[in-house]
């Protein structure tokens, strides 16, 4: 059964002008993506009104956006001419995106990109390929946990994710960090409050 939210529910839920989920970038996202030394071509998946595209082009890097909703993309473009800088967004159903066109990229970022398991799995596949040797693969995703919680996230079980899910989805990656926290969101409306979330920083081999 297909349990993905459609175009149009994420163009009604982006259609205020306020952010959805705040205009600061995802925490996690930002440690892990300051932990890189040198900045290069970032892709960046659902990402929505473009909170973490603008952070990393803030911070040097040439950044392509990704969504479902044109309303994303429009904000997301505010939000970048707000701070003086520019990214690459194209609206498209993420699992058809053809990201070997602008490979290999330095880095891509997953936040909070819940799939269905089948188009999950695909998604990630094609992350795996790709990212260039020495890049990083960064997630942060709501856990199974998150269910009994009411700061965000879809209420359908299998689009949840857990620390085991992703080990297996990335076996071919090392694991610079994987981990479920407890934690305080605090990203605009849509995420706020106390969350259980799933968080990863891969790295893909050198050497196969």
């Amino acid at each position: 059964m297909k349990i993905n939210y459609p175009n149009s529910f994420w163009d009604t839920r982006y259609a205020t002008d306020d952010y959805t989920y705040g205009v600061e970038p995802n925490r996690y996202f930002q440690q892990c993506l300051d932990l890189i030394p040198t900045p290069g071509r970032l892709l960046l998946l659902a990402e929505g009104e473009g909170r973490n595209a603008v952070y990393a082009a803030q911070k040097g890097w040439s950044v392509t956006a990704v969504d479902f909703s044109i309303r994303a993309k429009e904000k997301a473009l505010a939000l970048a001419a707000g701070k003086g800088v520019e990214i690459d967004y194209f609206v498209a159903d993420i699992q058809q995106f053809d990201m070997k066109g602008g490979a290999p990229w330095d880095a891509i970022a997953l936040i909070y990109a819940h799939f269905e398991p089948e188009m999950r799995t695909a998604v990630h596949q094609k992350c795996m390929e790709a990212v260039r040797p020495g890049g990083s693969i960064i997630i942060e995703a709501f856990n199974r946990h998150q269910l009994t919680r009411s700061s965000g996230g879809p209420k359908h079980i299998d689009m949840l994710y857990a620390k085991t899910m992703l080990q297996t989805d990335f076996a071919a990656l090392d694991a610079v960090e994987l981990l479920e926290a407890t934690v305080f969101l605090d990203e605009g409306e849509g995420h706020a409050g106390l969350a259980e979330v799933t968080r990863a920083h891969f790295k893909k081999p050198l050497q196969a």
